[in-house]
């Protein structure tokens, strides 16, 4: 319960990219002691979730461009499978909640409710990998996005990134609604690899770190 409490405050953005873990503050949010606490920065470091220095403690990692062009086409590849898996193997009811999740995203969108939009985002995108019924599958997409989730379901987006995400939303949710697999697959692998991308380069030049994306 303590390493998933911890990890999903860096994956939800509480605990974003370079910050450094307060054990004071996170022992006080769970209720725990140092041990405990230690112990479970030292699992969130072996994930690379997080970096622990020797006599500064832990912080929040950071994703580099390398790792950019490392994880995302993984990830790519991944989403672009449950795809598939999804249209030939999800129940009615599945394909309804992501419908459901998808609305609420654009209803985000309409009023420019950004915060919203974001956690409806990576909830559609986790439900759709679950929805394929394939444990390790979602077990090898959850990996991936513990080291990518500030510049996918966390990161701002200029409203050109906004405006096109939208976009790819609709589409995948057309070839969702009448499980037409082999576009759903193509559709995710492009957004991941197109909008997503461009939303983690920019992200990571907004800190100085690489030119933005043309």
């Amino acid at each position: 319960m303590l390493v998933a409490g911890i990890r999903e405050m860096v994956i939800a953005g509480v605990l974003r990219p370079g910050d450094k873990i307060s054990e004071q503050a996170l022992c006080q949010r769970f209720g725990v002691s140092r041990t405990p606490l230690r112990e479970a920065l030292k699992v969130l470091g072996s994930e690379g979730m997080l970096q622990l220095l020797p006599r500064r403690g832990a912080v929040v990692a950071s994703v580099s461009p390398e790792e950019i062009d490392e994880l995302f086409p993984i990830m790519a590849a991944l989403e672009a499978l449950a795809g598939e898996l999804v249209c030939k193997h999800a129940s009615d009811a599945d394909l309804a909640q992501l419908s459901a999740i998808h609305d609420h995203m654009m209803s985000a969108h309409a009023v420019e409710d950004e915060p919203t939009y974001l956690q409806a985002n990576r909830s559609f995108h986790e439900t759709l990998v679950s929805a394929a019924g394939n444990a390790t599958l979602t077990a090898s997409y959850m990996q991936i996005l513990t080291r990518t989730r500030a510049f996918r379901f966390v990161a701002r987006k200029s409203p050109e990134n906004w405006q096109a995400a939208v976009r790819d939303h609709h589409a995948i949710m057309g070839a969702l609604k009448v499980r037409n697999a082999a576009r759903l697959s193509r559709l995710l692998r492009r957004h991941v690899m197109g909008v997503t991308v461009k939303i983690a380069r920019d992200a990571i030049a907004e800190a100085g770190e690489l030119p933005k994306s043309a």
